[in-house]
């Protein structure tokens, strides 16, 4: 539920009177964490804030983030309604914003940014652009590449049409990057938590039974390689909806769910460019515990905010437009 903001109650009971003595402390609210901004709403877990995350960012505190999940906007072929930054421009433009997300990011703490890819102007050719990003991300401002993951997203659009559709010279882009970076080499995560079910081979060997061998490759297969009791199989880095392929197979187009039809029904702008909710819950689960922070400085429609409040984490978003914002609440309730 969306909280108003008023005034708290003044404590007039002996319940109302905090009991250290008998009760952990809890956790702050995220909105503590921005003391002097106003959040435009905010959840029992969360705060969503209007303004240039840039600035909004240089208001948090050293290491007290956990996760920033975010998807700014690319440097796309096409100019795109929500606003994107030329592809020369794009490293200079972007390097301020991700110098604060290490400077509030926890030691341990992750920084999972969701690019795509794009062509470059009058050529059948890629831009380099994202590549850059990742690289100066790690060479200029010491992030870590933890881990490249890749998201499968069949919904888009065969596009630039000159070279996909007309002259047949090209194939469909459907992969977009999603860079894992890191303040250590070492940040917190764990894949018990994403673990994927095991595939119907792997439970006919875990019966059938292995002998232990060496494959061309080198790789030595035991006999302990067909056990089951970890509970899962470990995902690989192209990600997946639910598995059946090892692939997160999940378009961004759903005409149908909540938020789309509420802001269809109060005739408000839907945000041109959502992910599904799929993408940052597999990093929230593999990244943070419970009662950990996620900030999204580029939230749009806010579903990260949404998922992460969905898993017990505390969360704060952050975007430059009102109208995207208001329409996030409906993600909410």
């Amino acid at each position: 539920m969306i909280r108003k903001h008023l005034n708290a109650h003044p404590m007039n009971t002996v319940l109302d009177v905090p009991q250290p003595s008998l009760f952990a402390p809890t956790q702050a609210h995220a909105k503590t964490l921005l003391p002097c901004q106003e959040p435009f709403y905010e959840t029992a877990a969360g705060a969503a804030f209007v303004g240039d995350s840039a600035e909004l960012l240089k208001a948090m505190p050293d290491a007290s983030v956990n996760l920033a999940f975010t998807s700014p906007p690319y440097a796309l072929h096409f100019k795109k309604a929500y606003g994107n930054v030329s592809k020369a421009d794009y490293v200079e433009w972007f390097l301020p914003f991700a110098r604060e997300i290490h400077r509030v990011l926890a030691d341990d703490g992750s920084f999972v940014l969701n690019i795509g890819g794009s062509w470059n102007p009058g050529s059948p050719t890629r831009s380099l652009y994202h590549y850059k990003l990742m690289i100066a991300l790690v060479e200029e401002l010491g992030f870590h590449l933890a881990q490249e993951c890749y998201w499968y997203n069949p919904a888009k659009m065969p596009v630039p049409a000159e070279w996909v559709t007309v002259r047949r010279v090209r194939i469909k882009d459907s992969v977009e990057h999603v860079w894992w970076l890191s303040k250590t080499p070492f940040p917190k995560a764990d894949n018990r938590k994403v673990l994927n079910p095991y595939s119907a081979d792997m439970l006919r060997l875990a019966k059938k039974g292995l002998k232990a061998t060496v494959r061309p490759s080198g790789h030595n297969i035991t006999s302990s390689f067909n056990k089951i009791e970890s509970g899962g199989s470990i995902p690989s880095n192209v990600l997946e909806e639910r598995t059946a392929n090892d692939m997160l197979i999940a378009g961004n187009n759903s005409a149908n769910d909540p938020y789309t039809v509420r802001c269809k029904e109060r005739g408000i702008k839907i945000h041109p460019a959502r992910f599904p909710p799929t993408l940052p819950e597999f990093f929230i689960k593999l990244l943070t515990d419970e009662g950990d922070l996620v900030i999204d400085p580029f939230a749009g429609s806010n579903t990260a905010g949404a998922v992460a409040e969905r898993l017990g984490r505390r969360w704060i978003g952050m975007e430059l437009l009102e109208e995207y914002l208001e329409a996030s609440k409906f993600r909410f309730g």
